[in-house]
């Protein structure tokens, strides 16, 4: 039983006096904690070697490494063809221990662990990065070049341990991972946006326009997605707010989730989308397929770049016209950007409640600005006016994500939009996050509370069935 429900079930028994309101406690269900990763070949790989950050090899020490590991690959793809990834970790580290004892030019020189470990990576992974992706501390992969890959860890940027042999080593596994899913880049398209076979979204840009090397900015996504009360564990949202939330969602309000890079938007959007009824129809469409949507009845929708031609690309413009035509009842974009504005926005004014989009924007006001200017990308001249009752006459709520400068990530606004008065499209928080000052380890200290301010469209959640109590609205103390 969701919140909302739990809510709604507590209402209805205050209205009939029941006995039994103490068994639908305000409490709710117990935080769902991520479920813990299945057991992989890190745990293989620790045992053969121990714990990084790795020592600093000269460079003899490197040649031989490579060396090493030349040969080491070139025998196992000669006697090793058929085995499984876990029969080869062992094997590999024998092969090893034969060729450094039978030349002693290695011995004293390379880390023979080390070097089993970079080849099982190689072989079975994305190479040097390939323990980053596989820990879950870790939120966010960004190589730099060969020789420079940050990763994010509890919100925080640090340098890893982790280095590639050369720009070549990089471009293979780049190669690697942009191939399974059509994708190519290449001098003649030096960007590309492409996703893990775990859904982790994956930016990729090549030189000449990246002057230290191949760059990869990987967003890692837990193999289990979120839910609402995970987020309400982080401190993302509070209790009241996820009901409230529920109940938009639930009440088919459209609404677009806001904010800048890495605030968590898709995360939210994920959770957001976790709400929609199991009986309807929904169509997501995305530059790279992300979502993780639990319903039965979802249909994903994928961009499509040009190819080498520079012909047959497919726009997330086209594919929202499209799912115009597939009878959706909701319609999630992953991200509005361009043109695609307007169709999204005519769509919400012509009987297509209830959805979901983000957008990069600082706050809900500005957002109301960068989706004029969208509209306006679409080439069709319409005066502001215009374009501002679409906007009002289609979006219901905006919520406003932001990472703050500690790391965390908070919903710092719920806002509705409230119509038109003259020009001007008003808006109205209802939820607001409100920073109070800095801890001793500093960590932002701040409290998400209710304006006090009940919405407009409250009525329409209620004659839809949704009954969320006043108290929700209303700041405690």
């Amino acid at each position: 039983m969701s919140l909302l429900d739990k809510v709604q079930a507590r209402t209805v028994q205050a209205d009939t006096e029941a006995d039994t309101v103490g068994a639908q406690s305000a409490s709710g269900a117990g935080v769902q904690q991520p479920k813990a990763p299945k057991k992989d070949l890190l745990a293989t790989f620790r045992q053969i070697r121990g714990t990084d950050p790795r020592p600093k090899e000269s460079p003899a020490q490197i040649t031989k490494h490579q060396e090493l590991k030349n040969r080491l690959h070139k025998q196992i793809l000669n006697d090793m063809k058929d085995d499984n990834v876990e029969d080869i970790v062992p094997k590999i580290d024998a092969m090893a221990i034969q060729i450094i004892t039978e030349d002693e030019s290695f011995r004293g020189m390379v880390d023979r662990k080390k070097v089993v470990e970079e080849l099982i990576h190689d072989l079975t992974g994305f190479g040097p990065i390939n323990p980053l992706l596989l820990d879950p501390e870790i939120s966010e992969v960004m190589v730099n070049g060969p020789n420079q890959v940050y990763v994010e860890r509890g919100g925080k940027l640090e340098l890893s341990y982790v280095h590639f042999r050369d720009d070549e080593h990089v471009m293979n596994i780049i190669e690697k991972i942009v191939s399974p899913i059509g994708r190519r880049v290449d001098e003649s398209s030096p960007m590309v946006d492409a996703r893990l076979p775990d859904g982790s979204r994956v930016n990729v840009i090549i030189p000449p326009l990246a002057l230290k090397g191949p760059t990869i900015t990987i967003r890692k996504f837990s193999k289990e997605p979120f839910t609402i009360d995970n987020l309400i564990d982080f401190g993302t949202v509070t209790r009241d707010m996820a009901i409230f939330l529920e109940a938009c969602v639930k009440a088919k309000l459209n609404i677009f989730v806001s904010g800048g890079t890495g605030s968590g938007k898709t995360t939210t959007l994920n959770v957001l989308s976790s709400f929609i009824p199991q009986d309807e129809r929904i169509v997501t469409i995305e530059d790279a397929a992300e979502l993780q949507l639990k319903q039965d009845h979802v249909v994903s929708l994928e961009s499509r770049p040009p190819n080498i031609e520079g012909k047959g690309a497919i726009t997330i413009r086209d594919l929202v016209r499209n799912s115009l035509r597939m009878r959706p009842e909701r319609i999630v974009i992953g991200e509005v950007r361009g043109g695609e504005a307007l169709d999204m926005l005519q769509a919400m004014n012509t009987g297509h409640d209830g959805s979901l989009a983000t957008g990069h924007s600082n706050s809900p006001r500005d957002m109301i600005s960068r989706l004029e200017t969208m509209v306006l990308m679409a080439g069709i001249d319409l005066p502001v006016k215009a374009i501002r009752e679409q906007i009002a006459g289609a979006v219901d709520v905006i919520i406003q994500q932001s990472r703050l400068k500690d790391g965390s990530r908070r919903i710092t606004n719920i806002t509705e939009v409230q119509g038109m008065e003259g020009d001007v499209i008003v808006l109205q928080d209802i939820f607001e996050y409100r920073q109070t000052g800095v801890d001793e380890r500093g960590r932002i200290v701040g409290k998400l509370s209710p304006t006090g301010v009940r919405p407009k469209f409250y009525e329409r959640l209620e004659t839809s069935g949704i009954h969320i109590p006043a108290t929700v609205f209303i700041e405690e103390g």
